[in-house]
């Protein structure tokens, strides 16, 4: 069976009542708390991978930051990734995702409710525009899951290059970087068996604004993809 099928089925039942109360979120995300949606996102996520038959080993929890206003960097191999890393943080998350995929409805209601930005990345003024609006928004306290591949690798624990431009986000706004290592995660949805499957999250030690500073972009990439490609040569 389908692993998505199966999700389904087995929450079919809850299925209307958190759709509705998502959509309620979204319509008017200003009538209620930041926590309060991240919350029920989570609920919704976490059922996804209690359902799913899969196995998510989180590790270093840790090395969250102990105050908002932080920039997660991952590598990046599937639509389970997003759902991986709002069931391994507490604290509420937004990110950046693909430009295409802004109008579904699922991924809409999300996004209004973190404050999530698509990105276009045959758009450059667009782009730039939406690594502002992540600068500005991590000044004010929030955090963002950032996948500086641009896509998802299709070779699965391998890594694509990082490009630095997301890294001009961090620097900006001169927060804590959290390097963030998935490893297996591309076998949830890119296989059509149900079957069990495991995967892992590794929440690495942040990177400091002070450890990077007068460092250019392209450097900041280089350092913290080096560090997620030697926690997944370690741990797969």
């Amino acid at each position: 069976m389908n692993r998505i099928l199966l999700m389904v089925l087995r929450n079919f039942p809850k299925v209307p009542g958190t759709y509705a109360k998502l959509c309620k979120y979204a319509k008017n995300p200003d009538q209620y708390t930041e926590k309060e949606m991240y919350e029920h996102i989570r609920y919704i996520l976490n059922m996804v991978v209690d359902s799913g038959n899969i196995n998510l080993r989180i590790v270093g929890k840790e090395n969250f930051p102990q105050e908002n206003g932080f920039i997660m960097y991952s590598n990046h191999q599937g639509l389970f990734d997003v759902v991986a890393m709002v069931a391994a943080c507490e604290m509420p998350i937004a990110t950046i995702f693909k430009h295409e995929i802004k109008d579904l409805p699922f991924i809409r209601h999300i996004a209004a409710c973190t404050n999530s930005f698509p990105m276009d990345r045959s758009d450059d003024r667009q782009s730039l525009k939406v690594i502002q609006n992540v600068t500005s928004e991590v000044q004010k306290g929030r955090n963002y899951i950032i996948y500086p591949e641009g896509t998802r690798s299709k070779n699965g624990n391998e890594m694509l290059e990082f490009h630095g431009g997301s890294f001009r986000a961090a620097i900006k706004a001169k927060c804590p970087v959290v390097p963030i290592a998935v490893i297996d995660t591309y076998k949830v949805f890119d296989t059509k068996s149900s079957a069990p499957v495991d995967c892992q999250v590794h929440i690495l030690p942040p990177i400091m604004p002070e450890e990077y500073e007068g460092l250019k972009a392209a450097e900041l990439a280089e350092i913290v993809r080096n560090r997620i490609q030697e926690t997944i040569s370690s741990n797969c």
